[in-house]
Formats: structure tokens, C-alpha cells, sequence
């Protein structure tokens, strides 16, 4: 009789616990929504632990941030040293995925409103994205550095290589290529996905492909025996239109198709070629990439456009107005006597750009 009051007790106190975990997590939740309208310098100390566990997706930090930090006021006014130090995060890139959101949320209060980069989370980055470029296979080196879109943006050639394992130098242009889409298009998702939609069952706007579109593309070519050669190799649209020495060559060899077959390097020139011209509905709306106004990093588009005169390798031609920059994309390759038209120049890099290194690892004081 005793154990069995015993075994009552006991399945009463695990449903009051369950019970109390269930609205404690439902108060996060909402903690967490509040979060999103709410300017940092009004948070209390619920709303900054639910913040860093559900927003951030940095639970691991709560605790320490739970006895530390008091206030949406006091994160403002975090320190490296107090990230590092008073919250325990030790790894520089979750250090600056910190300290790039809290500078986000201090424009934020300016009225300027959250970056569209908020937007990505590292869940996100780490499996949806990365299988558009072509390289899942670093899935889990994002996801254990929690990369998010902001930290995307920061991310340099040394980062790719230091943190996030990523030491093949084709890898790290496709991955910092697929991020110079993002800010052409000011990281947001919505407008990615919907110029993609548009042009999935048509040859067109072949920068915002991914790379399951570009073997979509190689099959609906006549080369299908070859489009699984390009699983995990981070072909992909904006690599195809913003990388230089991408030619028929370039994409020949990561197809694997033999050197000596001759007539299918022609065939897949053409093809290029044919991709690359202007469609015939191009002055009646087309989809066009337009750059946003920045500084040039000068002596770089110097660089590349007298060396590239010279040797014809860009996949790029630019057609500037007044009002936009169209890039159409050219290809040209060593296939015999093939035509040249596709010689063109090369999109100069924009200041800013993830193609420029990233001064610090760390971000200073804000």
C-alpha cells in the first residue's frame, strides 16, 4: 500500500515538473517574440537569457548570462573582454556572432530597423544554404560555429580556412562568391528565392542559380552522365558569373569530361555561349542584377581588368546606364579554333566585400 502511494507521489511530482518545464518554455518563447519589436535598451533579464537561447540559438551561454547580465542595457555595453571573460565564450566566432548582433540591434534602435542578415540563422546556413552552393559536406563546421547570416557576411578566405575547415582554395572562392550574391541582393531571402523561382524551368538569370539548377541545366544539355560529378563541388551560379577564371575549361574539368573529348568541350562552349547572350526579352523586363552604389576596391579592378584585356578569361560583360549594372554572363574556352566574343571584363569587387579580408577576427569594442 505504501509503494503504492509512493508511486502516486512520484507520478505526481514528474507531471507538476513537466508542467512547470512546459511553461517555462513557453515563457521563453514569448520572451523571445518580445525580443523582436523591443529595442535591446528595454530588455530585462528574461528577455536577454530568451534572446541568447531561442533567437541566437546560444543556450549553452544562458547560464553564464543569466548571472551576469541584468539587462538589455548591459549587453549594449559588453565588452570583448566581458564576452569572453564574464560569459565564457571562448570561440572567436561565436564571439563575433555575439558582438555583430548587439551592433545590429544598436542601429536597430536608430530607427534603421534589423538587417535583413538577422534573418538567416545558422540552422539555415548550415543546411539549406550550403546545399545551394554545392558544398554540404561542411554542414556541421557551420553548425558547430553557429554561422549565421551576419557572421556570413563577415567571414574572409582565412576565416574559411582557420575556423570553419574549409582549406580547399576552389571551396573557399565558391563559398565567399556565394556570399557576394547575398550582399548584392542585401541578404534578403525572399527576394533570392523568388528571382530562383523564376527562372527554374527557364535558361535565364543564371546567377542566382544553385548548384542543383546548374546540373539541372547540364542534364537538359545532353551532358546528364556528367551532372553528378558536380555533387560537393560548390558549382554554382554566382561562381559561373562573378569568377573570373570560371571558363568552359573550369566547368569541363569539374564535369570530369575528358580532356581529349573534344567535340563535347564544344558542345558545352555553346552552350555556355548560348546562356550567356542576352534573351529576347531582355528589353522588356528581364531580371538584371543591380549593383548598389559602393566604393571600388581600385587597385584590384585595375589589376584584373588589365590582365584580363589581355588574356580574355572573364565570364563577365557588364552594359552600364544610368540606373543599372547588367552582368550577362560569357564563357570562352580552348577548344580549337572557337569564337572570341565572349571576351569581356571583370566586375570590379566591391569595398566591403567578403572577397577583401576581414581586418580582425575579432570585432572591438562597439
Amino acid at each position: 500500500m505504501t509503494s503504492s502511494s509512493g508511486g502516486v507521489a512520484d507520478s505526481d511530482s514528474l507531471t507538476q515538473q513537466s508542467q512547470s518545464d512546459g511553461e517555462d518554455h513557453l515563457d521563453r518563447l514569448q520572451q523571445a517574440e518580445l525580443t523582436r519589436n523591443t529595442c535591446m535598451s528595454l530588455w530585462r533579464a528574461g528577455a536577454v537569457q530568451a534572446w541568447l537561447e531561442v533567437v541566437m540559438g546560444m543556450p549553452m551561454y544562458t547560464r553564464a548570462c543569466t548571472e551576469n547580465v541584468k539587462s538589455g542595457k548591459v549587453l549594449l555595453g559588453l565588452t570583448d573582454e566581458d564576452v569572453e571573460l564574464g560569459l565564457g565564450i571562448t570561440n572567436p566566432i561565436h564571439r563575433r556572432k555575439l558582438r555583430l548582433a548587439i551592433e545590429d540591434y544598436r542601429r536597430a534602435e536608430g530607427d534603421q530597423g534589423l538587417s535583413k542578415a538577422s534573418e538567416m540563422d545558422h540552422h539555415w546556413v548550415a543546411t539549406s544554404w550550403l546545399s545551394d552552393v554545392g558544398l554540404p559536406q561542411y554542414s556541421q563546421s557551420f553548425q558547430t560555429h553557429l554561422v549565421d547570416g551576419r557572421v556570413l557576411n563577415s567571414l574572409s578566405r582565412r576565416d574559411l580556412e582557420r575556423f570553419l575547415n574549409i582549406s580547399d582554395q576552389h571551396h573557399q572562392t565558391s563559398v565567399l562568391l556565394a556570399i557576394q550574391l547575398l550582399q548584392m541582393l542585401n541578404f534578403d531571402k525572399e527576394a533570392l528565392q523568388a528571382r530562383r523561382l523564376k527562372c527554374e524551368h527557364q535558361d535565364r538569370d543564371p546567377i542566382v542559380w544553385t548548384c542543383h539548377r546548374v546540373m539541372k541545366w547540364i542534364r537538359d544539355i545532353d551532358l546528364k552522365e556528367f551532372a553528378v560529378n558536380l555533387q560537393d563541388k560548390g558549382i554554382h551560379g554566382a561562381l559561373m558569373a562573378l569568377e573570373p577564371s570560371f571558363d568552359t575549361d573550369a566547368m569541363a574539368k569539374a564535369l570530369g569530361i575528358p580532356s581529349n573529348k573534344h567535340m563535347l568541350h564544344r558542345h558545352l562552349y555553346e552552350e555556355m555561349r548560348t546562356l550567356a547572350l542576352p534573351h529576347s526579352g531582355a528589353e522588356q523586363g528581364s531580371e538584371v542584377i543591380v549593383v548598389p552604389p559602393s566604393p571600388v576596391a581600385l587597385n584590384r579592378l585595375t589589376e584584373e581588368r588589365g590582365s584580363l584585356r589581355l588574356s580574355g578569361k572573364s565570364p563577365l560583360r557588364l552594359r552600364a546606364n544610368s540606373r543599372s549594372v547588367e552582368r550577362g554572363l560569357g564563357f570562352h574556352g580552348s577548344c580549337g579554333s572557337l569564337p572570341r566574343e565572349a571576351r569581356v571584363q571583370a566586375v570590379p569587387r566591391a569595398k566591403g566585400s567578403p572577397m577583401h579580408t576581414y581586418k580582425s577576427v575579432e570585432i572591438t569594442n562597439v
